[in-house]
């Protein structure tokens, strides 16, 4: 696990929050990003004298255009890239920790904002062990076949068929241009088996849905 944490008392009592509908981060995922905005290259700067530690939401409905309410799960990372170009953007890779639940937003003095997390729900993301999918492969690769014809995608056939099934479930759910809504909900799911179901309905729906109509997840 970076930086060591193997239980929630490892983990920071406040976070950064890095607000980005459309992003998303799992445990043990990998994300890279493009900092240019200047609050967030401050929060950049102070991650990196500290923690190394940011964490990765989106945003709901309600609050102000500067300040949208935020999602009620998110998941911390750990910068383990750092590089900073002539033009002062910083290109980071987070790789993800623990999801989050938020317990309260604080009222910060940085431009950038911060959370008390509720990490305990979420402690088993930082077991070591693989997580456990018991998915049908042939099936789920069928219906990931029809959604990215559908959407006139392309993958590596032979890198998906190969893949432990855990890594991915996870970095379809993370890479996919799946809606902010579905996202959550991969995100949201308890464990990685579960989220292997979801994922597959939703590649399913989507697989046949019209690309202007927006799926339901109700």
């Amino acid at each position: 696990m970076p930086g060591g944490y193997r239980k929630v008392s490892d983990l920071p009592e406040l976070i950064p929050v890095f607000p980005l509908d459309g992003a998303m981060l799992l445990p043990g995922g990998q994300l890279p990003l493009q900092i240019f905005e200047p609050r967030y290259l401050n929060m950049i700067d102070d991650a990196m004298s500290g923690a190394r530690v940011i964490g990765m939401i989106q945003t709901r409905d309600g609050g102000s255009r500067a300040a949208p309410k935020l999602a009620d799960v998110g998941c911390v990372g750990r910068i383990t890239s750092y590089t900073e170009t002539g033009d002062g953007r910083y290109l980071i890779t987070l790789t993800g920790v623990c999801r989050f639940g938020v317990a309260e937003e604080l009222t910060a003095i940085t431009p950038y904002r911060q959370v008390r997390p509720d990490f305990e729900r979420y402690a088993a993301d930082l077991e070591a062990d693989e997580p456990v999918v018991t998915f049908e492969r042939n099936k789920f690769v069928a219906t990931l076949k029809a959604y990215m014809t559908h959407k006139g995608l392309s993958l590596d056939w032979d890198a998906v068929k190969a893949a432990p099934a855990a890594a991915l479930v996870n970095s379809l759910s993370m890479g996919l241009p799946l809606t902010p809504a579905e996202k959550q909900a991969l995100l949201e799911a308890d464990t990685t088996d579960s989220r292997s179901r979801v994922l597959s309905a939703m590649l399913a729906i989507d697989a046949v849905e019209d690309d202007d109509e927006p799926t339901s997840l109700q």
